[in-house]
Order: structure tokens, then C-alpha cells, then sequence
């Protein structure tokens, strides 16, 4: 058994559980834009950069909380990773809805929408499995249905790419818009992978706690 001189601060899982609230609401916001006309994407652009700015404000509030405890509620190195990790999420999210605005993208493949709830769902299933660090407690399931999403999120990558390639997309035969399209696609991809990572860093937590 481990002796503790302080006990542990866990306000920073308040602050960690913040800051993954707003994945949905990134998640929900991209959604909107892939599923809007160009002309309305420019506000919703805005109201994505202002949930990354958000996001941001909520990782610097949780570095800052854990420079100033004694005692942290796990390891104070995994607690940056799991809040970088996140915050990555929400950036990847971010550039994705700007790029599309950027590169006035018009109607945008079937493909493109599946990603995009992969990354919904994955966005919930991680805000919900915040608020579970403070216990330590059903949190596999957690970390084992991102895996199967970013899974489905490969075959879905994949497959998309196939038909960009082979014309089969709103982007025609037209090589410059298969290249706006295909980055979009692979941003997606990472926004995905970025979920998986994040499940990651909690499996790593809740294994060094066991």
C-alpha cells in the first residue's frame, strides 16, 4: 500500500472532464458544416474555431492546475498526455471545418458524412468516460468501442478513398478537387486516430493504477 504525506487534489479530473464536454460539441458542429450549404458553413467555421479556443483554454487550465498540486490524482506525465491527446481531438475537428470552407467545397462525398459520425460517437463516447477516471471503474468498454470504431473509421477511410480515386465522388475526374476532398478524408482519419490515442493514454492510466 502506498503512503501519501498530502491527499491527492483531483480537481484536475473536474478540469479533464471540461475539457472532453466539448468534444461533442465540436463533433456536432463539424456534422453541421459537412451537411450545410457553402454559404452557411463560414458561421459554423466560426463557431468551430470558437470551441477549439475553448479547448485550448480548457488544456492550459488543466496544465496549470497540475504544475501548481503537490499531489496528483495519477501520474502527473500521463495527466499532459491524456489532456494534449484531447485537445488534439478538437484541433484536428477544427482544421477539418476550415479546410472545407477554405477550399469552397460544395457538395461532399457519403464517405465524408460516415466519418464524421464515427467521429460523433467517439466524441461521446470520450466525454462520458472522463467523469469514470475519478473511480477508475468501467472504463475498459471505454477504450475497447473507440478501438472498434477507429476500426470502422479505416474500412470508411479506405473505401473513401477507393471511390475519390476512381471518380466516384462529387470531386468527378477533376484532379484539384480530389485533392481537396482526399485531404479532407485523411483529416478526418486523424481526428479518429486521435480519439484512439486518447483511449490509449486512459488505458495506460487505469493500468498503472491497478
Amino acid at each position: 500500500m502506498r503512503l501519501r504525506l498530502k491527499p491527492r487534489d483531483t480537481s484536475v479530473l473536474s478540469l479533464l472532464s471540461d475539457q472532453a464536454k466539448l468534444l461533442p460539441v465540436g463533433a456536432e458542429i463539424l456534422a453541421q458544416v459537412v451537411g450545410s450549404a457553402p454559404a452557411a458553413r463560414v458561421a459554423l467555421a466560426e463557431q468551430m474555431r470558437d470551441a477549439e479556443h475553448q479547448a485550448d483554454e480548457a488544456t492550459h487550465a488543466i496544465l496549470r492546475r497540475v504544475n501548481e498540486t503537490f499531489v496528483t490524482p495519477f501520474d502527473r506525465d500521463d495527466i499532459y498526455e491524456l489532456a494534449s491527446r484531447l485537445d488534439d481531438c478538437m484541433d484536428y475537428m477544427e482544421e477539418v471545418a476550415d479546410l472545407i470552407v477554405l477550399y469552397r467545397l460544395g457538395e461532399l462525398p457519403a464517405g465524408v458524412v460516415a466519418q464524421v459520425g464515427v467521429l460523433q460517437r467517439c466524441a461521446e463516447l470520450t466525454a462520458e468516460a472522463m467523469p469514470r477516471l475519478s473511480t477508475m471503474k468501467n472504463l475498459r468498454e471505454y477504450w475497447v468501442e473507440i478501438n472498434s470504431l477507429e476500426n470502422e473509421g479505416d474500412r470508411t477511410h479506405r473505401r473513401l478513398i477507393s471511390d475519390i480515386f476512381d471518380g466516384q465522388t462529387p470531386a468527378g475526374s477533376d484532379p484539384i478537387a480530389i485533392m481537396k476532398i482526399k485531404e479532407i478524408a485523411d483529416n478526418l482519419e486523424a481526428a479518429i486516430d486521435a480519439f484512439e490515442t486518447a483511449a490509449n493514454a486512459v488505458e495506460t492510466i487505469v493500468l498503472k493504477e491497478a
